[in-house]
């Protein structure tokens, strides 16, 4: 095999290979061998089928699967002598045409690789960290949560109105120039009032209401209420407060703990510290990465790999997409082309391949690698969230080439953790008030 190298900019590459003949011929006798073994002909028993007859009768696909094998294994040992790691597909710039016997091969691929530069020196360098303490008070106020997650909801007597404190059962309809709004109409709901769970104009109007009678006013939605669609409008809110109720919270006790699968109460505020701890390092931790990324970017210039930088734009469109249709909504709803979205986005994508580039950089000096294993059980917890077959997604990810960029993400995060291992890292106190961890983001127990 004869192969030259052109170098088209610092990180395209181009490999023009010329495959002998009796590469050629070796190609199509293997896989004439194969189909030998397989197909079943009348007349012949299986196996047994003279290889003249298979390659005559099967040829078109005999001689595209030899040409995809010669292709695949002369490509691969110009790249290994080569020393070349492709981040990119590898596109047929000149194909060859078809396979003949007795015939040689030339074809060219493209591809891009990681630019050559120098690493910034990131043994040892100093990195402060935060530590990851946990309040007293934050988990006390688990245990609140669980206590009100577990009360007794009792009447309360009397006319009302609703307070503070208290949780309001209603039923509302929202009204635009006299005609309903489908979609904001709600029968039998409670309302715990004072705790944030609703605008604070719909609280105040609720609070005026007493028990079995119907109010009305005007509610502002303010520009970031998640339903867009709302936002800025001005609505006529009826409700009608059915009944006013009031939490008997439980004691805190063993007893409220075996409620949650916990043995004692002791038992229960360890775990709840535990799962605190362990949320808070992974955000302190990921806190001093960025840190130690920014400080290893600073001043460092090189290209950047087309095919990376359009990666990363899509990605930053597709999760776009994903936001908007939490929100009922469609990525065309936001009235701009593609080609706006992506300047618009250009910026953010530079930055994020940047990264991508530093960190596969330093895996690949690390030694680093992401088994097939790897993606799997990363492709696993992509199914488990989605409930989708895994076989399907797979085949998703390779026809896609998302299966190149989850397996480049694993790798330029495995590049980041080497190089935190090397830094020093220096624990320092808190620099603000310790911002609660969300209460879906501490599990109390398995």
């Amino acid at each position: 095999m004869e192969y030259t190298i052109e170098e088209l900019s610092p990180v395209k590459r181009k490999i023009s290979i010329v495959a002998e003949a009796s590469d050629v011929d070796d190609a199509i006798a293997r896989s004439v061998a194969y189909y030998r073994k397989s197909v079943q002909i009348d007349g012949f028993r299986k196996g047994k089928v003279p290889a003249s007859v298979v390659e005559k009768r099967f040829h078109d696909y005999i001689y595209e699967e030899a040409r995809q094998a010669l292709v695949n294994a002369k490509v691969g040992d110009a790249l290994a002598k080569a020393g070349l790691e492709p981040v990119s597909g590898i596109q047929f710039v000149e194909d060859g045409g078809a396979l003949a016997r007795g015939k040689g091969l030339s074809f060219s691929v493209e591809f891009e690789v990681l630019p050559a530069f120098e690493l910034p020196a990131y043994e040892g360098m100093e990195v402060e960290k935060e530590k990851a303490v946990v309040t007293d008070e934050e988990v006390d106020a688990v245990i609140e949560r669980i206590r009100r997650d577990r009360a007794e909801l009792l009447d309360v007597a009397g006319e009302g109105p609703a307070v503070d404190g208290q949780i309001a059962n209603i039923s509302f309809e929202a009204f635009e120039d006299g005609k309903s709004l489908g979609e904001l109409k709600t029968d039998n709901f409670d309302l715990p009032l004072g705790e944030g769970q609703a605008l604070d104009d719909f609280e105040k109007l609720v609070k005026t209401v007493k028990v079995g009678q119907t109010g009305e006013g005007d509610i502002v939605f303010p520009a970031n209420i998640p339903a867009q669609s709302l936002a800025g409008k001005t609505l006529k809110i009826r409700v009608t407060v059915h009944a006013v109720k009031q939490r008997k919270l439980p004691e805190i006790n063993d007893d409220l703990a075996r409620q949650v699968g916990v043995e004692s109460m002791d038992k229960l505020r360890a775990s709840i510290r535990d799962s605190y701890a362990y949320s808070r390092e992974n955000a302190v931790r990921s806190a001093a990465q960025k840190k130690m990324l920014d400080k290893m970017l600073a001043g460092l210039e090189f290209p950047l790999p087309e095919s990376l930088l359009d990666m990363q734009i899509r990605t930053l469109i597709a999760e776009t997409a994903a936001r908007l249709e939490q929100q009922g909504k469609k990525l065309a709803e936001l009235g701009k082309t593609e080609d706006e979205l992506r300047k618009e986005l250009q910026k953010q994508a530079e930055e994020l391949t940047r990264i991508q580039v530093l960190l596969l950089s330093i895996a690949r000096k690390e030694g680093l690698s992401v088994s097939q294993g790897e993606v799997d059980n990363q492709l696993y917890r992509i199914c488990i969230q989605t409930g989708e077959d895994f076989r399907k997604v797979r085949e998703a990810y390779e026809r896609t080439g998302m299966i190149n960029t989850m397996r480049d993400r694993l790798l330029a995060d495995k590049g980041m953790e080497a190089a935190f291992a090397k830094a020093k890292v220096r624990e320092v106190e808190p620099m603000k008030e310790i911002t609660p961890v969300k209460k879906d983001a501490a599990p109390i127990a398995d």
